[in-house]
């Protein structure tokens, strides 16, 4: 779906471009309904999941420019129109006066859409809390020093739920210290793998995928101090943070790196860089199809056994989990015709998705149940804060959206490697002109040419670190496809990482 391009970004379901090829300028007067093999009237069956997403689609702006009207018609439309604007200003103007400040509302506040879960770090304030953390969606604050300390102040117990994390691309554990304020490695002292299994099942994932835990000699890590065990204390309610005091001493000189699922490893090297080119078996595992009907309508990416990540604005419009089939594990479209494919359970959206602008384009989806891992079916590394490969100057993109813009799906798995664009270059008035926000990544070829396209969204947008792979963001939108100056834009997945483990641990 398209919208005038001089008032924002349209949605492209995007994939690969070859320079060679490149397509005709993109016709905006041409309407494009929906495919029609997509279920234009719902079944009135009850919803598969919860909670639920809203399935409003905004009206392009073009339609409305189409339409056909007389000119006595066309002056009334605009008499009425200029009245609006001024009564609006006249509104915004006294409410500035009056309050001081105007608060921007997101574009859906269903109160049915999960919350967002907020780091304890003490730099994230909302507006509603200039004096501590916000306690999700409750509306509720508790102060920083409250965070992590054994007693749930907020009313959901949102202050002792992210309380560990993994650091960088070894899996530094760090546990948050109420008293300092401040994130700390875990002293490997008294360590074993039940604290591990522990640590790994508080974080969001299952004692079923856990693999290791080790140690490492990189003890200018705690130039801060360590959060240390203390096996005297009480493990209440099942929380390990309850057993972790601050310590200025570590006695081994080692802290904790934990692995609480196989992942980012795949069989096949990539060794071709030329976008466009045809992915071989094994080669992006944890790339999955999502599909309606047996039609492939967008891609994911495999975390774990049961979750998926993919783009919000792919689940929009067919929001209930029903709908939806998960195929992973082979490279035709053709091949994914004589396999069931694994059934959802239910679709977790960002609440703060906006339709318009494509901020905070994310979602999750949970199958019903767990994937088989193999060769070819596995899951990508979620990235750890402090990954230096945030700032890795080179992505790859894979999926089966279209080769040229407005095809369709093509048959064969595409790969490209593109590269890394700032979000100051991204955001120039040449390129998207400040429609990027923190939750956006750029990353593409900016003389055009190589690029994602429609059927490629909620695909994964990938990077290497430590011999590791790494799910760095999900298609979104762009202009067109491979277009000189439009990149692909894709969702920080870095940006949504506490947002991704709260869902992982309900």
């Amino acid at each position: 779906m398209a919208a005038n391009p001089h008032s924002g970004p349209y949605y492209i379901n995007y994939g690969f471009q070859q320079g060679q090829d490149l397509p005709p300028p993109y016709n905006l007067a041409a309407g494009a309904p929906p495919p029609p093999y997509l279920p234009q009237h719902p079944p009135s069956a009850v919803p598969q999941y919860s909670p639920s997403v809203p399935t409003h689609t905004p009206t392009p702006q073009r339609y409305l420019q189409d339409r056909p009207a007389s000119s006595g018609r066309r002056t009334v439309a605009l008499a009425l129109s200029v009245v609006g604007v001024l009564l609006i200003l006249g509104v915004t103007g006294f409410l500035i006066w009056y309050f001081g400040f105007i608060k921007r509302l997101p574009v859906f506040e269903s109160t049915l859409w999960p919350s967002l879960t907020f780091s304890p770090t003490p730099e994230i304030v909302s507006s509603s809390c200039m004096f501590g953390v916000p306690c999700g969606s409750s509306g509720s604050c508790v102060s920083s020093s409250k965070w992590c300390d054994g007693t749930p102040d907020c009313p959901l117990g949102e202050d002792e739920e992210t309380c560990l994390r993994l650091y960088g691309s070894n899996f530094l554990l760090q546990a948050y210290s109420p008293t300092s304020q401040s994130w700390k490695p875990v002293c490997a002292d008294y360590w074993s793998d039940s604290y591990g299994k522990s640590s790994c099942e508080q974080i969001g994932y299952s004692r079923d995928t856990y693999l290791q835990f080790g140690k490492t000699s990189q003890i200018s890590s705690g130039s801060n101090g360590f959060m240390k065990l203390d096996s005297s204390l009480s493990n209440t309610g099942g929380k390990l943070q309850n057993m972790l005091t601050s310590s200025s001493s570590c006695s081994t000189g080692s802290v904790v790196t934990l692995r609480c699922i196989g992942c980012g490893v795949k069989s096949t090297p990539s060794t071709r860089i030329i976008g466009g080119t045809v992915a071989q078996v094994g080669e992006w595992p944890w790339q999955v199809s999502l599909q309606i009907n047996k039609h492939h309508i967008c891609g994911g990416t495999i975390i774990t056994p049961y979750w998926i990540v993919t783009a919000a604005h792919c689940v929009e419009t067919y929001s209930r989990a029903s709908y939806w089939t998960v195929v992973g594990g082979f490279l035709t479209l053709t091949e994914m015709q004589t396999v069931p494919g694994s059934s959802v359970s239910f679709i977790i959206a960002n609440k703060n998705y906006n339709s318009q602008t494509k901020d905070n384009d994310i979602a999750l989806m949970k199958l019903t149940r767990p994937l088989a891992f193999s060769n070819t079916v596995k899951p990508v590394c979620l990235p750890n804060v402090g990954l230096q490969a945030a700032h890795s100057s080179q992505y790859w993109i894979s999926g089966w959206g279209a080769s040229r813009e407005g095809g369709a799906a093509t048959e064969d798995l595409l790969m490209a490697r593109v590269n890394a664009i700032g979000r100051d270059t991204c955001n120039s008035a040449q390129v998207y002109n400040g429609l990027i926000t923190k939750a956006m990544i750029c990353a593409g070829v900016l003389q055009g040419g190589v690029d994602s396209c429609q059927g490629d969204s909620g695909g994964p947008l990938v990077t290497q670190e430590n011999s590791l792979w790494w799910l760095m963001g999900d298609t979104s939108w762009g202009y067109g496809c491979a277009q000189r100056n439009k990149p692909g834009v894709y969702g920080n997945v870095t940006y949504f990482l506490d947002w991704i483990y709260h869902q992982m641990q309900k």
